[in-house]
C-alpha cells in the first residue's frame, strides 16, 4: 500500500477516514464495481482523455504490477469528480502516486480537486504527481518542462498536406513517392513487429523499453490499433494509437535505422491522419514532448503549435525526477544507447515498469 510494511487495510482506513462529507461532497476509493459508472463520467467530460479511463489504469496494473487507486467524489450518490492514480515503485527514482501511470494526462476531472488531492495524500506515499487537470491549492506547479501538441484534422489528404508547413510538406511528398506499404491491425503479428521497432527506437534514444505486456493489455482493453509502414515486406516504422471521443492519439511509435532514409516516419504519421479521418476522428493529438527536445521540434515542423502542460505535485521531500533530459542522467543515457539490443530488451522492461 502507501508505505512499506503498511497493509492494505491501513491505506483503506486512511482514505475512508477522509470520506467525510464536505459541502455535500464525499470522496472515496472506487472498486472495480464502479468502473462502468466512472467510464460514463469520463466519456461525457470535455477535458477527459483515454488515460482517464478505468480500463487504462487496470491494464497498467495487470501488465506492470503497479496498483491502481481510483478516487471518486460524489454528491448525492452521483460522481462529480474523479482522480485515477497509479502507485509507482522504482528502486531508481523512488515511490509516488501518479495520475496516471504511463499516461500523458489523467489529472483531476470535475469537482473536488482539493478533496481528491487530500485523499491521495492519505495513502501515505512520499510524492503525488498530477498530470493535468485543476491544481490543488498549495501544490507545486511545473508548466515549463512538457509541451502538448494537438490540432484538428482537415477535410481530406490533399488539404491535410497543404496544412503541413512547406519544408515538412516536401518531406511528406518524398515519402509518398517511396516504395512503402501501409498496413493496420492489432493481431499478434502486428504486435510483434511494432514492439521490435519500438524497442529498437527507444534504445537508440537511450531509454528503456516498457514491458511487452503493457502493449498487449492496451490492445486488448482499449480502442487501439497499430499502423505499420513496410518496405519490401519488412516493417520499418510502426505506431500504436489510441482512439477516444473522436481524437486519435499516436502514442507508442518508432522507426528502424532504415526508416530515416526512407522517410517512413513521415509516411506513417500522414497515413495515420488519413486512417483516423476514415474512422471518424476530427482531431490528431501528437502527444507530449519535453521542451527543447528533438521530438518537440519534429512535431512543430508538422504545424502543431506547442501548448505548455501544467503538472501539479506534492512531496514530503525532494520530488522524484524521471526527465531523461536531466544532466544527471546523461551518462546513463549514453551508456544505454550502446547496449546490445537483446540486453536492453531483457533488462529495460524491469526498469521502466517503475518509471511510468
Amino acid at each position: 500500500m502507501g508505505t512499506r510494511g503498511r497493509g492494505r487495510g491501513a491505506g483503506d482506513r486512511a482514505v475512508n477516514a477522509y470520506a467525510a462529507v464536505r459541502a455535500g461532497l464525499a470522496v472515496r476509493e472506487a472498486g472495480e464495481g464502479d468502473d462502468a459508472r466512472i467510464e460514463v463520467f469520463v466519456r461525457a467530460h470535455p477535458d477527459a482523455t483515454p488515460f482517464h479511463l478505468p480500463t487504462w489504469s487496470r491494464a497498467v496494473e495487470r501488465a506492470c504490477g503497479q496498483k491502481a487507486h481510483l478516487l471518486i467524489a460524489e454528491r448525492d450518490g452521483v460522481i462529480v469528480g474523479y482522480l485515477p492514480l497509479t502507485a509507482m515503485h522504482s528502486a531508481l527514482v523512488g515511490r509516488a502516486l501518479v495520475s496516471t501511470g504511463f499516461g500523458v494526462d489523467g489529472g483531476v476531472l470535475g469537482e473536488g480537486a482539493d478533496e481528491l488531492a487530500a485523499a491521495a495524500r492519505a495513502f501515505g506515499y512520499p510524492s503525488v504527481e498530477l498530470r493535468g487537470g485543476p491544481a490543488p491549492a498549495g501544490w507545486a506547479i511545473d508548466d515549463t518542462t512538457s509541451l502538448g501538441f494537438a490540432r484538428d484534422l482537415v477535410a481530406d489528404d490533399e488539404a491535410e498536406l497543404l496544412a503541413i508547413p512547406r519544408k515538412q510538406r516536401a518531406e511528406v511528398r518524398k515519402a509518398l513517392a517511396n516504395d512503402l506499404e501501409v498496413v493496420t491491425g492489432n493481431d499478434p503479428t502486428f504486435a510483434r513487429e511494432h514492439y521490435a521497432i519500438y524497442a529498437e527506437s527507444v534504445r537508440n534514444l537511450g531509454t528503456p523499453a516498457f514491458p511487452r505486456a503493457l502493449f498487449r493489455e492496451m490492445l486488448a482493453a482499449m480502442d487501439a490499433n497499430i499502423l505499420t509502414v513496410r518496405h519490401q515486406d519488412r516493417a520499418v516504422a510502426s505506431v500504436l494509437s489510441l482512439y477516444f471521443n473522436g481524437i486519435v492519439y499516436p502514442y507508442w511509435g518508432g522507426g528502424t535505422a532504415a526508416a530515416r532514409g526512407l522517410r517512413a516516419n513521415d509516411r506513417m504519421y500522414f497515413a495515420l491522419m488519413s486512417h483516423a479521418r476514415a474512422r471518424g476522428c476530427t482531431r490528431f493529438d501528437f502527444g507530449r514532448s519535453k521542451a527543447g527536445s528533438g521530438p518537440a521540434a519534429f512535431k512543430k515542423n508538422w504545424g502543431f503549435e506547442p501548448r505548455p502542460l501544467s503538472y501539479a505535485s506534492w512531496s514530503e521531500g525532494a520530488k522524484r525526477d524521471i526527465n531523461p533530459l536531466n544532466p544527471k542522467y546523461a551518462l546513463m543515457v549514453r551508456t544505454w544507447k550502446r547496449l546490445p539490443l537483446p540486453i536492453a530488451n531483457l533488462i529495460g522492461p524491469w526498469i521502466s515498469r517503475g518509471l511510468g
